[in-house]
């Protein structure tokens, strides 16, 4: 959750990276703090889904990130760009909030918050393999390495963790791995269809867009029961904080540091994720878990060309 924000920028990186300075050195705290609150997203799913129910749970998280997003659309350029792009936006809407979104909650009724929180990180290593399958892009052999390794890695972290059964939650995982896969389909489209767009416009478009497109369906499944107070803070807290209050930090910190550097909070996020989840939730931090993380975070950084950005002089340039 959290990381639909960095495809926004990832995609139109190249062009932010070459107009922005990125020798200004690089605010730790905001980026801690940062992936602190995308990690919480996914406590707070774990609270509020047994209650709503994953479509009028998301439907009300990207809802309440657009109110908190609307004041984008204060200036007339900014509605001429949004209307300008409106289809567009639609597509990353849906595959960039709405979709990945309920994914993630519906996996969240028998998956972890530290669980889902590693699938999360495998973000760029479905980026890598959609960009190879479908849309022609070409890959280095550190690129290969880094794909095999994320795979190692989720597969350690699937075959050791306690408590799941093929029976029972085989969907739950299969649900937790297609969000990744379609957060990376995302950043594609959007490479081809919103180059040049303003990524505080997308963010807000791919939250309108799939608070519109869920409200029926929320409507629908919308539960007969009453939900107390507890939980409608989750939801808040998921839908201000998780979602539009952290549009605006990270693309904060792209402004200062650059897209590249600023993308390196993918690798704090799944730390955050156990933690709250071990914390609040008590849930069961394993040698497992840790091995997978690390090792998919290692792949992480070999398919995404992070590390190879890191040792790059260049990259700092």
């Amino acid at each position: 959750m959290g990381l639909d924000a960095e495809k926004h920028v990832q995609v139109t990186g190249g062009a932010i990276d070459a107009a922005l300075p990125n020798h200004q050195p690089m605010p730790f705290l905001e980026l801690l703090f940062l992936a602190a609150i995308w990690g919480a997203s996914f406590l707070f799913l774990r609270l509020a889904v047994p209650d709503f129910g994953p479509v009028p749970l998301i439907a009300l998280r990207v809802g309440v990130a657009s109110l908190v997003l609307l004041p984008i659309l204060r200036t007339t350029a900014a509605r001429s760009e949004f209307r300008r792009h409106l289809w567009p936006l639609l597509v990353v809407g849906i595959t960039n909030s709405a979709l990945p979104f309920t994914l993630f909650a519906a996996a969240a009724l028998q998956l972890g918050a530290g669980f889902e929180a590693i699938i999360n990180a495998t973000t760029p290593l479905w980026a890598a393999v959609l960009g190879v399958t479908l849309f022609g892009a070409s890959i280095r052999r550190a690129q290969i390495v880094g794909l095999s390794v994320g795979l190692l890695g989720v597969i350690v972290l699937v075959d050791k963790q306690p408590g799941l059964s093929l029976n029972a939650d085989h969907w739950a995982v299969a649900a937790a791995m297609l969000a990744p896969m379609s957060y990376g389909y995302a950043a594609h489209y959007a490479r081809r269809h919103l180059v040049g767009v303003d990524p505080v416009i997308t963010a807000l478009g791919s939250q309108l867009t799939a608070a519109v497109l869920l409200a029926l369906p929320a409507a629908l499944a919308w539960p007969a029961h009453a939900i107390h107070g507890g939980i409608w803070a989750a939801v808040l807290a998921l839908g201000v904080l998780c979602t539009g209050l952290a549009y605006v930090m990270y693309f904060r910190l792209v402004a200062r540091v650059g897209a590249a550097h600023a993308a390196s909070v993918t690798f704090l996020i799944p730390a955050f994720g156990m933690l709250w989840g071990a914390l609040f939730l008590h849930e069961a931090i394993t040698g497992a878990m840790l091995a997978s993380c690390a090792i998919i975070l290692a792949g992480t950084g070999l398919a995404s060309g992070q590390w190879r950005r890191r040792s790059d002089p260049r990259a700092r340039a």
